[in-house]
């Protein structure tokens, strides 16, 4: 048997350019969903300014979203077991939208 064609020994080669190397700052996500796919926008919010940008939307399906919970909770775990527990992130965490800026109304 040809052991070439399992594909969990096959590897992937991956190109990072170096403006996205860079990466890009974002302290607040929002996620939206179909039947078919999910979206998340990286946002990047100011203190005091009114207006938040959009840096990044990644759009996956919905078996890619799932992987990155279950890539996230084992990287988060191995994080926590390497630096300690991160503090707050938990459910129903309340983030000012104003971020110490003027209060909206939507």
């Amino acid at each position: 048997m040809d052991q070439n064609n399992n594909p969990q020994d096959q590897q992937i080669n991956v190109e990072l350019s170096e403006e996205i190397a860079e990466g890009t700052y974002a302290n607040l996500a929002m996620i939206a969903h179909s039947h078919s796919e999910f979206v998340i926008d990286f946002i990047r919010m100011m203190p005091g300014v009114p207006k938040a940008k959009v840096k990044s939307r990644i759009i996956m399906t919905p078996d890619h979203a799932k992987r990155l919970l279950a890539a996230l909770k084992d990287n988060i775990n191995k994080y926590e077991n390497a630096f300690g527990k991160i503090q707050g992130g938990g459910e129903g965490v309340s983030f000012p939208l104003n971020f110490g800026g003027t209060t909206g109304e939507a």
